[in-house]
Protein backbone atom coordinates (compact mmCIF):
# COMPACT_ATOMS: atom_id res chain seq x y z
CA UNK A 1 0.00 0.00 0.00
CA UNK A 2 2.88 2.40 0.79
CA UNK A 3 4.35 1.79 -2.68
CA UNK A 4 0.98 2.61 -4.25
CA UNK A 5 0.74 5.86 -2.30
CA UNK A 6 4.26 6.90 -3.32
CA UNK A 7 3.80 6.24 -7.03
CA UNK A 8 0.34 7.84 -6.93
CA UNK A 9 1.84 11.02 -5.54
CA UNK A 10 4.30 11.03 -8.43
CA UNK A 11 1.50 10.44 -10.93
CA UNK A 12 -0.54 13.21 -9.31
CA UNK A 13 2.34 15.62 -9.82
CA UNK A 14 2.34 14.61 -13.51
CA UNK A 15 -1.43 15.23 -13.81
CA UNK A 16 -0.73 18.97 -13.54
CA UNK A 17 2.85 19.12 -14.81
CA UNK A 18 2.29 17.24 -18.09
CA UNK A 19 -0.36 19.55 -19.60
CA UNK A 20 1.43 22.61 -18.17
CA UNK A 21 4.67 21.57 -19.86
CA UNK A 22 2.98 21.27 -23.26
CA UNK A 23 0.99 24.48 -22.72
CA UNK A 24 4.24 26.31 -21.88
CA UNK A 25 5.61 25.34 -25.29
CA UNK A 26 2.52 26.25 -27.37
CA UNK A 27 -0.80 28.08 -27.01
CA UNK A 28 -2.46 25.98 -29.73
CA UNK A 29 -5.39 24.02 -28.17
CA UNK A 30 -4.86 20.96 -30.34
CA UNK A 31 -1.36 19.98 -29.09
CA UNK A 32 -2.59 20.49 -25.53
CA UNK A 33 -5.52 18.16 -26.22
CA UNK A 34 -3.06 15.81 -27.96
CA UNK A 35 -1.14 15.60 -24.68
CA UNK A 36 -4.27 14.13 -23.11
CA UNK A 37 -4.77 11.81 -26.08
CA UNK A 38 -1.21 10.46 -25.85
CA UNK A 39 -1.71 9.89 -22.15
CA UNK A 40 -4.93 7.95 -22.81
CA UNK A 41 -4.09 6.14 -26.07
CA UNK A 42 -1.57 3.59 -24.67
CA UNK A 43 -4.18 1.83 -22.47
CA UNK A 44 -6.33 1.45 -25.58
CA UNK A 45 -3.44 0.06 -27.64
CA UNK A 46 -1.78 -2.11 -25.01
CA UNK A 47 -4.46 -2.70 -22.38
CA UNK A 48 -5.45 -6.18 -23.57
CA UNK A 49 -1.81 -7.24 -23.88
CA UNK A 50 -1.14 -5.95 -20.36
CA UNK A 51 -4.06 -8.01 -19.09
CA UNK A 52 -2.84 -11.21 -20.72
CA UNK A 53 0.70 -10.57 -19.53
CA UNK A 54 -0.41 -10.13 -15.92
CA UNK A 55 -2.20 -13.48 -16.06
CA UNK A 56 0.88 -15.21 -17.55
CA UNK A 57 3.97 -13.61 -15.96
CA UNK A 58 5.01 -12.89 -12.39
CA UNK A 59 2.97 -9.81 -11.48
CA UNK A 60 5.57 -8.36 -9.15
CA UNK A 61 8.17 -8.43 -11.90
CA UNK A 62 5.84 -6.65 -14.35
CA UNK A 63 5.26 -3.78 -11.93
CA UNK A 64 8.97 -3.41 -11.16
CA UNK A 65 10.02 -3.38 -14.84
CA UNK A 66 7.26 -0.91 -15.77
CA UNK A 67 8.22 1.51 -13.00
CA UNK A 68 11.92 1.26 -13.86
CA UNK A 69 11.10 2.16 -17.47
CA UNK A 70 9.19 5.23 -16.29
CA UNK A 71 12.17 6.36 -14.22
CA UNK A 72 14.43 6.22 -17.29
CA UNK A 73 11.96 8.23 -19.42
CA UNK A 74 11.61 10.87 -16.71
CA UNK A 75 15.40 11.16 -16.49
CA UNK A 76 15.49 11.84 -20.22
CA UNK A 77 12.78 14.50 -19.98
CA UNK A 78 14.57 16.22 -17.11
CA UNK A 79 17.76 16.33 -19.17
CA UNK A 80 15.88 17.78 -22.17
CA UNK A 81 14.26 20.51 -20.07
CA UNK A 82 17.46 21.44 -18.22
CA UNK A 83 19.50 21.65 -21.43
CA UNK A 84 16.78 23.66 -23.19
CA UNK A 85 16.25 21.19 -26.06
CA UNK A 86 12.73 20.21 -25.08
CA UNK A 87 10.11 20.77 -27.80
CA UNK A 88 6.42 20.02 -28.12
CA UNK A 89 7.30 16.79 -29.93
CA UNK A 90 9.79 15.73 -27.25
CA UNK A 91 7.32 16.49 -24.46
CA UNK A 92 4.51 14.59 -26.18
CA UNK A 93 6.76 11.61 -26.89
CA UNK A 94 7.84 11.49 -23.25
CA UNK A 95 4.25 11.63 -22.01
CA UNK A 96 3.32 8.82 -24.40
CA UNK A 97 6.16 6.58 -23.19
CA UNK A 98 5.29 7.25 -19.55
CA UNK A 99 1.66 6.39 -20.19
CA UNK A 100 2.63 3.17 -22.00
CA UNK A 101 4.69 1.91 -19.07
CA UNK A 102 1.93 2.98 -16.69
CA UNK A 103 -0.56 0.73 -18.52
CA UNK A 104 1.37 -2.37 -17.48
CA UNK A 105 2.03 -1.10 -13.96
CA UNK A 106 -1.55 -0.05 -13.22
CA UNK A 107 -3.31 -3.01 -14.81
CA UNK A 108 -1.13 -5.45 -12.89
CA UNK A 109 -1.35 -3.51 -9.63
CA UNK A 110 -5.15 -3.86 -9.64
CA UNK A 111 -4.77 -7.65 -9.64
CA UNK A 112 -2.60 -7.71 -6.51
CA UNK A 113 -5.23 -6.96 -3.85
CA UNK A 114 -7.25 -10.18 -4.46
CA UNK A 115 -3.99 -12.15 -4.10
CA UNK A 116 -2.92 -10.49 -0.86
CA UNK A 117 -6.19 -9.67 0.93
CA UNK A 118 -8.94 -12.05 2.13
CA UNK A 119 -12.10 -11.89 0.02
CA UNK A 120 -14.22 -10.44 2.81
CA UNK A 121 -11.75 -7.58 3.25
CA UNK A 122 -11.53 -6.55 -0.41
CA UNK A 123 -13.96 -3.63 -0.11
CA UNK A 124 -11.99 -2.22 2.82
CA UNK A 125 -8.66 -2.71 1.04
CA UNK A 126 -9.96 -1.05 -2.12
CA UNK A 127 -11.35 1.86 -0.11
CA UNK A 128 -7.92 2.37 1.48
CA UNK A 129 -6.16 2.15 -1.86
CA UNK A 130 -8.70 4.58 -3.33
CA UNK A 131 -8.09 6.91 -0.41
CA UNK A 132 -4.39 6.83 -1.22
CA UNK A 133 -5.14 7.46 -4.89
CA UNK A 134 -7.38 10.41 -4.05
CA UNK A 135 -5.08 11.89 -1.44
CA UNK A 136 -1.84 11.52 -3.36
CA UNK A 137 -2.81 11.39 -7.05
CA UNK A 138 -5.70 13.82 -7.07
CA UNK A 139 -5.58 15.97 -3.93
CA UNK A 140 -1.93 16.61 -3.08
CA UNK A 141 -0.16 15.70 -6.33
CA UNK A 142 -1.64 18.21 -8.82
CA UNK A 143 -1.19 21.13 -6.45
CA UNK A 144 2.41 20.11 -5.75
CA UNK A 145 3.01 19.57 -9.46
CA UNK A 146 1.68 23.01 -10.40
CA UNK A 147 3.69 24.67 -7.63
CA UNK A 148 6.89 22.87 -8.63
CA UNK A 149 6.26 23.76 -12.29
CA UNK A 150 5.96 27.43 -11.36
CA UNK A 151 9.40 27.14 -9.72
CA UNK A 152 10.91 25.44 -12.77
CA UNK A 153 9.76 23.08 -15.50
CA UNK A 154 12.18 20.29 -14.52
CA UNK A 155 11.26 20.11 -10.83
CA UNK A 156 7.95 18.18 -11.12
CA UNK A 157 9.56 15.64 -13.48
CA UNK A 158 12.43 15.10 -11.06
CA UNK A 159 10.04 14.78 -8.11
CA UNK A 160 7.96 12.16 -9.93
CA UNK A 161 11.09 10.12 -10.70
CA UNK A 162 12.19 10.17 -7.05
CA UNK A 163 8.76 9.05 -5.86
CA UNK A 164 8.63 6.15 -8.33
CA UNK A 165 12.10 5.07 -7.18
CA UNK A 166 10.76 5.02 -3.61
CA UNK A 167 7.81 2.90 -4.73
CA UNK A 168 10.10 0.40 -6.44
CA UNK A 169 12.22 0.04 -3.31
CA UNK A 170 9.09 -0.68 -1.25
CA UNK A 171 7.90 -3.32 -3.72
CA UNK A 172 11.15 -5.31 -3.73
CA UNK A 173 10.39 -7.38 -0.57
CA UNK A 174 6.85 -8.29 -1.71
CA UNK A 175 6.15 -11.97 -2.45
CA UNK A 176 2.98 -13.25 -4.17
CA UNK A 177 1.25 -16.65 -4.01
CA UNK A 178 1.59 -18.67 -7.22
CA UNK A 179 -1.16 -18.72 -9.85
CA UNK A 180 -1.79 -21.32 -12.56
CA UNK A 181 -0.27 -20.11 -15.82
CA UNK A 182 -1.65 -20.82 -19.31
CA UNK A 183 0.58 -21.77 -22.23
CA UNK A 184 2.74 -19.11 -23.83
CA UNK A 185 2.10 -19.62 -27.57
CA UNK A 186 0.87 -16.64 -29.63
CA UNK A 187 -2.39 -18.40 -30.49
CA UNK A 188 -2.93 -18.82 -26.76
CA UNK A 189 -2.44 -15.08 -26.25
CA UNK A 190 -5.22 -14.28 -28.71
CA UNK A 191 -7.39 -16.95 -27.13
CA UNK A 192 -6.79 -15.44 -23.70
CA UNK A 193 -7.83 -11.99 -24.92
CA UNK A 194 -11.03 -13.39 -26.43
CA UNK A 195 -11.78 -15.30 -23.23
CA UNK A 196 -11.54 -12.14 -21.13
CA UNK A 197 -13.75 -10.21 -23.54
CA UNK A 198 -16.39 -12.94 -23.73
CA UNK A 199 -16.51 -13.31 -19.95
CA UNK A 200 -17.05 -9.54 -19.59
CA UNK A 201 -19.84 -9.48 -22.16
CA UNK A 202 -21.58 -12.47 -20.58
CA UNK A 203 -21.61 -11.02 -17.06
CA UNK A 204 -24.55 -8.58 -16.63
CA UNK A 205 -23.13 -6.40 -13.85
CA UNK A 206 -19.62 -6.10 -15.28
CA UNK A 207 -20.97 -5.60 -18.81
CA UNK A 208 -23.19 -2.71 -17.66
CA UNK A 209 -20.28 -1.16 -15.79
CA UNK A 210 -18.09 -1.25 -18.89
CA UNK A 211 -20.83 0.19 -21.12
CA UNK A 212 -21.50 3.02 -18.72
CA UNK A 213 -17.84 3.95 -18.29
CA UNK A 214 -17.40 3.84 -22.08
CA UNK A 215 -20.06 6.50 -22.62
CA UNK A 216 -19.33 8.82 -19.71
CA UNK A 217 -15.59 8.83 -20.40
CA UNK A 218 -16.21 9.84 -24.01
CA UNK A 219 -17.91 12.97 -22.65
CA UNK A 220 -15.35 13.41 -19.87
CA UNK A 221 -12.42 13.07 -22.28
CA UNK A 222 -13.77 15.79 -24.57
CA UNK A 223 -14.13 18.27 -21.72
CA UNK A 224 -11.06 17.45 -19.62
CA UNK A 225 -8.65 17.31 -22.57
CA UNK A 226 -8.73 21.14 -22.69
CA UNK A 227 -9.18 21.75 -18.95
CA UNK A 228 -5.86 23.58 -18.60
CA UNK A 229 -6.90 26.02 -21.36
CA UNK A 230 -10.43 26.29 -19.95
CA UNK A 231 -8.98 27.33 -16.59
CA UNK A 232 -6.75 29.95 -18.21
CA UNK A 233 -9.13 31.38 -20.80
CA UNK A 234 -12.59 31.06 -19.23
CA UNK A 235 -11.74 31.19 -15.51
CA UNK A 236 -8.63 33.41 -15.70
CA UNK A 237 -6.44 31.06 -13.62
CA UNK A 238 -2.65 30.65 -13.82
CA UNK A 239 -0.71 27.40 -13.33
CA UNK A 240 -1.07 27.41 -9.54
CA UNK A 241 -4.80 28.11 -9.81
CA UNK A 242 -5.19 25.25 -12.25
CA UNK A 243 -3.46 22.93 -9.80
CA UNK A 244 -5.67 24.06 -6.93
CA UNK A 245 -8.85 23.64 -8.98
CA UNK A 246 -7.94 20.09 -9.96
CA UNK A 247 -7.39 19.20 -6.31
CA UNK A 248 -10.86 20.47 -5.35
CA UNK A 249 -12.42 17.54 -7.20
CA UNK A 250 -10.10 15.18 -5.35
CA UNK A 251 -11.18 16.71 -2.03
CA UNK A 252 -14.74 15.78 -2.93
CA UNK A 253 -13.53 12.30 -3.79
CA UNK A 254 -12.00 11.94 -0.34
CA UNK A 255 -15.39 12.72 1.19
CA UNK A 256 -17.04 10.30 -1.22
CA UNK A 257 -14.70 7.48 -0.26
CA UNK A 258 -15.36 8.11 3.44
CA UNK A 259 -19.12 7.86 2.73
CA UNK A 260 -18.81 4.75 0.59
CA UNK A 261 -19.51 1.98 3.09
CA UNK A 262 -22.47 3.70 4.72
CA UNK A 263 -23.92 4.77 1.39
CA UNK A 264 -23.86 1.33 -0.23
CA UNK A 265 -25.58 -0.18 2.81
CA UNK A 266 -28.58 2.07 2.27
CA UNK A 267 -28.67 2.85 -1.45
CA UNK A 268 -28.74 0.37 -4.34
CA UNK A 269 -25.90 0.49 -6.84
CA UNK A 270 -28.41 1.13 -9.61
CA UNK A 271 -29.59 4.30 -7.88
CA UNK A 272 -26.00 5.33 -7.18
CA UNK A 273 -25.34 5.02 -10.90
CA UNK A 274 -28.45 7.04 -11.81
CA UNK A 275 -27.70 9.89 -9.42
CA UNK A 276 -24.06 9.86 -10.45
CA UNK A 277 -24.88 10.28 -14.12
CA UNK A 278 -27.20 13.17 -13.33
CA UNK A 279 -24.29 14.76 -11.45
CA UNK A 280 -22.03 14.15 -14.47
CA UNK A 281 -24.45 15.91 -16.82
CA UNK A 282 -24.95 18.86 -14.45
CA UNK A 283 -21.18 19.15 -13.98
CA UNK A 284 -20.53 19.63 -17.69
CA UNK A 285 -23.45 22.07 -18.01
CA UNK A 286 -22.32 24.12 -15.03
CA UNK A 287 -18.73 24.36 -16.23
CA UNK A 288 -19.87 25.37 -19.71
CA UNK A 289 -21.90 28.24 -18.25
CA UNK A 290 -19.71 29.62 -15.47
CA UNK A 291 -16.84 32.08 -15.64
CA UNK A 292 -16.27 32.00 -11.88
CA UNK A 293 -13.43 29.93 -10.43
CA UNK A 294 -15.35 29.66 -7.13
CA UNK A 295 -18.46 28.26 -8.81
CA UNK A 296 -16.33 25.89 -10.87
CA UNK A 297 -14.64 24.73 -7.68
CA UNK A 298 -17.98 23.93 -6.02
CA UNK A 299 -19.13 22.03 -9.11
CA UNK A 300 -15.91 20.01 -9.24
CA UNK A 301 -16.11 19.21 -5.53
CA UNK A 302 -19.55 17.60 -5.96
CA UNK A 303 -18.34 15.87 -9.10
CA UNK A 304 -15.44 14.40 -7.14
CA UNK A 305 -17.77 12.92 -4.52
CA UNK A 306 -19.61 11.04 -7.26
CA UNK A 307 -16.55 9.94 -9.25
CA UNK A 308 -14.77 8.21 -6.41
CA UNK A 309 -17.87 6.57 -4.95
CA UNK A 310 -18.44 5.02 -8.34
CA UNK A 311 -14.77 4.20 -8.88
CA UNK A 312 -14.58 2.21 -5.63
CA UNK A 313 -17.83 0.43 -6.49
CA UNK A 314 -16.65 -0.50 -9.97
CA UNK A 315 -13.36 -2.04 -8.79
CA UNK A 316 -15.01 -3.98 -5.94
CA UNK A 317 -17.76 -5.42 -8.16
CA UNK A 318 -15.18 -6.63 -10.68
CA UNK A 319 -12.94 -8.17 -8.05
CA UNK A 320 -15.85 -9.98 -6.41
CA UNK A 321 -17.16 -11.29 -9.72
CA UNK A 322 -14.00 -12.22 -11.61
CA UNK A 323 -12.00 -15.43 -10.92
CA UNK A 324 -8.38 -14.82 -9.91
CA UNK A 325 -6.93 -16.23 -13.13
CA UNK A 326 -9.08 -13.82 -15.22
CA UNK A 327 -8.55 -10.67 -13.16
CA UNK A 328 -5.92 -9.20 -15.47
CA UNK A 329 -7.82 -9.82 -18.69
CA UNK A 330 -11.24 -8.62 -17.51
CA UNK A 331 -9.64 -5.55 -15.96
CA UNK A 332 -7.88 -4.88 -19.27
CA UNK A 333 -11.20 -5.01 -21.15
CA UNK A 334 -12.52 -2.34 -18.80
CA UNK A 335 -9.30 -0.36 -19.27
CA UNK A 336 -9.62 -0.45 -23.06
CA UNK A 337 -13.21 0.81 -22.77
CA UNK A 338 -12.16 3.60 -20.42
CA UNK A 339 -9.23 4.86 -22.42
CA UNK A 340 -10.66 4.17 -25.84
CA UNK A 341 -13.49 6.55 -25.04
CA UNK A 342 -11.05 9.07 -23.54
CA UNK A 343 -8.94 9.03 -26.71
CA UNK A 344 -11.94 9.62 -28.95
CA UNK A 345 -13.25 12.25 -26.57
CA UNK A 346 -9.94 14.12 -26.47
CA UNK A 347 -9.83 14.32 -30.28
CA UNK A 348 -13.38 15.68 -30.29
CA UNK A 349 -12.57 18.09 -27.49
CA UNK A 350 -9.47 19.45 -29.20
CA UNK A 351 -11.33 19.98 -32.48
CA UNK A 352 -14.30 21.65 -30.80
CA UNK A 353 -12.11 23.96 -28.71
CA UNK A 354 -10.07 24.97 -31.77
CA UNK A 355 -13.15 25.84 -33.81
CA UNK A 356 -15.70 27.00 -31.22
CA UNK A 357 -13.79 27.91 -28.05
CA UNK A 358 -12.87 26.18 -24.79
CA UNK A 359 -16.48 25.96 -23.55
CA UNK A 360 -17.64 23.92 -26.57
CA UNK A 361 -16.29 20.53 -25.31
CA UNK A 362 -18.26 20.98 -22.08
CA UNK A 363 -21.49 21.58 -24.01
CA UNK A 364 -20.77 18.43 -26.02
CA UNK A 365 -20.16 16.47 -22.82
CA UNK A 366 -23.40 17.71 -21.29
CA UNK A 367 -25.46 16.74 -24.34
CA UNK A 368 -23.89 13.29 -24.63
CA UNK A 369 -24.31 12.43 -20.96
CA UNK A 370 -27.90 13.69 -20.89
CA UNK A 371 -28.85 11.52 -23.87
CA UNK A 372 -27.20 8.48 -22.28
CA UNK A 373 -29.07 8.98 -19.01
CA UNK A 374 -32.37 9.18 -20.89
CA UNK A 375 -31.74 6.07 -23.00
CA UNK A 376 -30.33 3.77 -20.32
CA UNK A 377 -32.15 4.97 -17.21
CA UNK A 378 -33.96 1.66 -16.64
CA UNK A 379 -31.11 -0.68 -17.50
CA UNK A 380 -28.78 0.96 -14.98
CA UNK A 381 -30.51 -0.99 -12.20
CA UNK A 382 -28.83 -4.16 -13.56
CA UNK A 383 -25.70 -3.20 -11.65
CA UNK A 384 -25.57 -5.07 -8.33
CA UNK A 385 -23.04 -6.68 -6.03
CA UNK A 386 -22.40 -10.17 -7.29
CA UNK A 387 -19.96 -13.01 -6.83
Amino acid sequence: MSASWSTNLGDGIAVAAGPLLVASLTDDPFPVALAALLRWAPPLLFGLHAGVLSDRVDRRRIVLVAHTSRILVLAGLVAAVVTGVVTVAVALAGLALLATAEVFADNTTQTLAPMLVPREDLATANARLTTGYITMNQLVGPSVGATLFAAGRAWPLLAQAVLIVAGVLMLLPMRLPPLPRPGRDSAGIRRDMVEGFRWTVAHPAVRTLVLTILVVNLAFGAAWSVLVLYCAQQLGLGPAGYGVLTTVSAAGGLIGTAMYGRLTRHVSLGNIMRVGLLIEACTHLGLALTHSAVVAGVILFVFGVHVFIWGTTSVTVRQHAVPAHLQGRVNSVNTVAVFGSLVIGSVIGGALATRLGVAAPFWFAFAGTAVFVALLWRSLTQIAHTS
